[in-house]
């Protein structure tokens, strides 16, 4: 929660597409579809980058130079886009990718899974 109630939180369309894919298709207990538009509603407090022709050529060429998949691509470019400097993204590794870096949130700094 500390985390959304930073000043520093936003997010893309893109991480909002996956939210929603996952609480409503991916979870053991799915949430319902109104739940799940309630939860986006919600985050639409945050500044939220949008997809575009621009964007997705800006997301396949950071995908490329650091051997993402193009998903994760995306998240990495909406990041710097936004002038954000950390993801807290599933790696079991922390990395830098140009002036964003990457944290698993569930890894204590010891390098151990919470």
């Amino acid at each position: 929660m500390a985390l959304i109630e930073s000043e520093n939180f936003g997010l893309s369309a893109q991480v909002l597409q996956e939210f929603y894919v996952t609480v409503v298709r991916k979870i053991r207990v799915p949430l319902e579809p109104a739940q799940a538009l309630e939860w986006i509603e919600q985050m639409e407090a945050f500044p939220c980058l949008p997809i575009d022709s621009g964007f997705v050529k800006i997301a396949a060429e950071t995908s490329e130079r650091f051997h993402l998949s193009y998903w994760d691509g995306a998240i990495v470019a909406a990041a710097q886009l936004m002038e954000r400097s950390l993801i807290h993204g599933r790696s079991e590794r922390r990395a830098t990718l140009r002036t964003v870096r990457v944290r698993n949130p569930f890894v204590q700094p010891d390098g151990l899974l919470l």
